[in-house]
């Protein structure tokens, strides 16, 4: 299992060093404007004026923020596995001395 999380740990920190997702989202806007910016677009009472630019700039912007949240996501659940891991690395001593006694 550890082997398997280590390894899923390095294939992940490559993806996201070839991605690069801190240098892309510094121009695009905070996500929860995203959102209303996509929302507000897309209503339609105003889709008709939106460009095609404009859409796949969204597009691009809200596929760069969903990595970053997946990257994001994947990096606090590697810190918490890993913190977990250590707990039961300090336990497993403790309860072969219990069971020692």
């Amino acid at each position: 299992m550890t082997n398997i999380i280590d390894r899923y740990g390095i294939q992940h920190a490559c993806e996201l060093r070839s991605l690069d997702l801190a240098e892309k989202t510094r121009s695009y806007l905070p996500h929860n404007e995203l959102l209303e910016s996509v929302k507000s677009n897309l209503e339609e009472s105003n889709v008709d004026n939106v460009s095609v630019d404009s859409l796949i700039s969204l597009e691009d912007q809200l596929e760069t923020a969903l990595s970053a949240t997946r990257a994001r996501k994947t990096e606090l659940t590697m810190e918490f596995v890993k913190m977990l891991q250590e707990k039961v690395s300090a336990t497993i001593p403790v309860i072969i001395g219990y069971a020692d006694s």
